[in-house]
């Protein structure tokens, strides 16, 4: 296949195209670099096509990036939570402007199979666990919203103009090259480089709280198996279908921990329903999260130029960020 990625110097991208490129699929990378980095395509720089692109702001000129494309997976967007409430148009032009740019170039060609990178977040405090797809829209955070607006135009423009696309609602992915910058970045990545430095693993609130962690092999393994067999017009969850603690996390990677409040807007718990991805696509996650940990572990230098958050430097960077929230 001819595949086309945007985002694709990111943590999700870069791995999925590891493995398009293995498969011996054709692969264009479009990406602003706004928070993806070069460095994430180093194995597969001389196998891929890279553009670097601001697809928000560049709507007349990225129609040519998609003759003769077979898959598009869209994973360009803004992914941070919190800062969302600070500057939220940033989070609309990007996730949602983006997408409807990318929607727009797609209606004047034929793929075979449009992939959106939708977000759990949308679902905000669930009223049911596990959360199936028909579960109540609830967003907590711009970044949710915005995310959710981009997935109602995916499928909108699916309904409308007859166009094969599917929205896959990511629970928490981890692996290797997950996001370290900012305070809200990946747990994964904000407990390794604390381990590496020797210092206290922040835990948030008492730490009982749960995750629906998926490893990055096995969200790469079912974002192409969708592209093989997702159905049109489709809304899939994608997580592990297991829900692990933070403390669970934190006694694994091992090490002092230290703890710090918890969170206006956020969930105490986080469970995929994935019965509907298992079921139309015949897949199933296979890392547990112990061997997920074991394999970061491995490779624990990888996180070694990563920030190192203390509670302090987490109290500051975000308290203002939370003032809107702690109204509520």
């Amino acid at each position: 296949m001819k595949c086309l990625v945007t985002g694709g110097a990111g943590f999700i991208g870069s791995n999925l195209i590891e493995q398009l490129v293995k498969m011996g699929h054709q692969v264009i990378v479009l990406d602003n670099l706004s928070t993806g980095k070069l460095s994430n395509l180093q194995k597969v720089k001389e196998k891929i096509e890279f553009v670097q692109i601001d697809i928000a702001k560049n709507e007349n000129s990225i129609d040519k990036y998609f003759n003769n494309i077979d898959w598009v997976f869209h994973l360009a967007g803004l992914a941070d939570l919190v800062p969302s409430i600070k500057n939220p148009n940033n989070y609309f032009q990007v996730n949602v402007k983006g997408t409807l740019n990318i929607l727009e170039s797609l209606k004047k060609v034929k793929i075979k199979k449009l992939i959106y990178a939708a977000s759990a977040s949308c679902y905000g405090i669930p009223d049911k666990y596990p959360t199936d797809e028909k579960s109540k829209i609830d967003p907590q955070y711009p970044y949710a919203l915005t995310k959710f607006l981009g997935e109602q135009l995916v499928l909108h423009w699916a309904k409308v103009y007859n166009m094969p696309n599917v929205s896959l609602r990511f629970f928490n992915a981890y692996g290797p090259r997950s996001r370290t910058t900012g305070a809200y970045g990946s747990v994964f990545s904000i407990f390794l480089a604390q381990k590496l430095a020797n210092k206290s693993l922040t835990i948030v609130g008492d730490g009982n709280q749960t995750r629906d962690f998926i490893h990055i092999s096995d969200l790469v393994d079912v974002i192409i198996e969708t592209a093989k067999k997702g159905k049109d017009g489709e809304i899939y969850n994608v997580g592990s279908g297991i829900e692990t603690s933070i403390n669970l996390l934190a006694n694994t990677i091992g090490g002092k921990k230290v703890t710090i409040p918890k969170r206006p807007g956020e969930t105490n718990r986080s469970l995929a329903d994935i019965t509907k991805i298992k079921s139309h696509l015949n897949w199933k996650p296979k890392i547990e999260i112990k061997e997920g940990i074991s394999m970061l572990l491995k490779n624990i230098n990888e996180w070694n130029k990563a920030p190192i958050w203390t509670p302090e430097a987490l109290r500051e960077e975000t308290e203002s960020w939370f003032k809107p929230l702690s109204k509520n």
